[in-house]
C-alpha cells in the first residue's frame, strides 16, 4: 500500500527523469510476465512516441529499468525478488528505493548491485540519472 512518504518520494523520482529525453517514464504501468501481472512504481522505457488513440492496460514489452519504491506495509525481501524477476525477463536493471533510509540500490543483471546515499545515481546500464537531494527533498 502506497504511503505519503511513498508518493513524495515517486512523484520527485519521476520530475527527475522526465527531462532525459532519451526516455519515455510511466508511473504505475501494469506488466505481463509469464501470464502474471505486475507493476513497478515506475518503468523507463527507450524514447517512444505518445499515442493517445490506442492505450495499453497491460504491457508486454519490459522496461529497461524498473523503479520500485518500498512502502511500510512492504517487505524488503519481496521487493528484492521482484526485482530479480524483472531482472531475469530482461529489465536492465532494476532501482529498489527506501524513503526511510534515503538510499536507492541498483540491482543488475549479472547480480552486481550499487548503493547509492548522496549526490547523484547513474544507472550503469542505461545512464538514467537522478540526484537524490532532490529525490528525498
Amino acid at each position: 500500500m502506497p504511503s505519503r512518504n511513498h508518493g513524495r518520494v515517486q512523484t520527485n523520482m519521476i520530475a527527475e527523469f522526465f527531462p532525459q529525453q532519451q526516455f519515455s517514464i510511466y508511473s504505475e504501468l501494469t506488466l505481463t510476465i509469464g501470464g502474471t501481472d505486475y507493476t513497478p512504481d515506475i518503468s523507463v522505457y527507450p524514447r517512444e512516441p505518445a499515442d493517445y488513440r490506442h492505450d495499453e492496460v497491460t504491457r508486454a514489452e519490459l522496461p529497461l529499468v524498473a523503479v520500485e519504491i518500498l512502502s511500510p506495509t512492504q517487505s524488503h525481501q519481496g521487493v528484492v525478488e521482484k526485482a530479480e524477476l524483472y531482472l531475469r525477463h530482461g529489465v536492465k536493471s532494476c532501482w529498489i528505493v527506501s524513503p526511510p533510509l534515503r538510499t536507492v540500490t541498483v540491482l543488475l543483471p549479472d547480480g552486481r548491485e550499487e548503493v547509492f546515499h548522496r549526490g547523484a545515481v547513474t544507472d550503469p546500464v542505461v545512464g538514467l540519472t537522478a540526484d537524490l537531494s532532490k529525490v528525498f527533498s
